[in-house]
């Protein structure tokens, strides 16, 4: 399973926000905002902050995607 981060993109694009403004409100480093870029993993701790930030679950910033789906897509 890999983690696609493409639901948290679409929302901040719904809330108008921006990946700067992101950071800055979740405290986070831009390396964080890259590893979103990228699927890559991130900490429990991040998640949580930005859910916090955007008023949302986990399930509307993140959703896990089969690798075959994946490997298909790519």
């Amino acid at each position: 399973m890999a983690i696609c981060y493409d639901r948290l993109f679409h929302l901040m694009i719904d809330k108008k926000m921006s990946n700067a403004q992101l950071k800055e409100k979740a405290g986070f480093s831009a390396n964080i905002i890259t590893r979103l870029k990228r699927n890559e993993y991130i900490s429990i701790e991040s998640i949580e902050r930005i859910c916090r930030v955007m008023n949302c679950g986990v399930d509307d910033i993140l959703e896990f995607v089969p690798e075959e789906k994946r490997e298909q897509e790519e």
